[in-house]
């Protein structure tokens, strides 16, 4: 496969980044392991870069009028978590994770929160060796979407076990994930502020 450069690309997820102020000590490693990656690596939107790994793109969808979630049950990892992967050919994040909340959810209609785009959240996580991929990193930058949870759903049978709108109290245990508790805090907060 051959490499792209994406030097524009990276420059703007940079600017996404810098933007983004963390919530405590622990992301705001992951956010400069996740800088240090970009400005370093022009391939590293691209999934076969494995060291140390790659940039993905993830998506809460969130129904701020309920206070409700969206997870689904992850086939390979054998967990509930929000929906999000690879970039297939973007090289924008949030590119990704809008393609990803769509494909993995079958939602109709997910939409941005009003304002400029912001990051909710970032997250460097280890995924285990699988088939011909060794051990590599998720450098996850990661998204809120909006959604009605009156919507159908459709289940990506290839991705999931199951999709399921859970109160945020309930997706923090169902997620069962270091950073969890920091992004439901925000969520919380994303609903707060769009109340009334």
């Amino acid at each position: 496969m051959q490499v792209v450069m994406s030097t524009n690309h990276q420059a703007r997820l940079l600017a996404l980044l810098a933007a983004h102020p963390p919530a405590d000590r622990v992301e705001q490693g992951h956010l400069e392991a996740i800088r240090d990656f970009v400005a370093r690596e022009p391939a590293c939107f691209l999934r076969t870069t494995f060291v140390p790994g790659h940039i993905t793109g993830s998506a809460f969808i969130l129904d701020p009028a309920r206070g409700l979630l969206l997870l689904h049950h992850h086939r390979k990892l054998d967990r509930w978590l929000q929906m999000g992967g690879h970039d297939d050919g973007e090289r924008d994040a949030a590119s990704t994770a809008l393609r990803e909340a769509r494909e993995e959810s079958g939602l109709a209609q997910i939409d941005w929160p009003a304002g400029p785009r912001k990051v909710l959240d970032v997250d460097v996580h280890e995924i285990p060796a699988h088939k011909d991929e060794p051990a590599h990193q998720h450098l996850d930058v990661r998204f809120a979407l909006w959604a009605d949870s009156r919507q159908p759903l459709t289940v990506d049978a290839l991705e999931s076990k199951a999709l399921a709108w859970f109160p945020l109290a309930e997706a923090e245990a169902k997620m069962n994930e270091p950073g969890a508790v920091r992004v439901v805090a925000k969520l919380r907060a994303l609903c707060s502020g769009t109340a009334g």
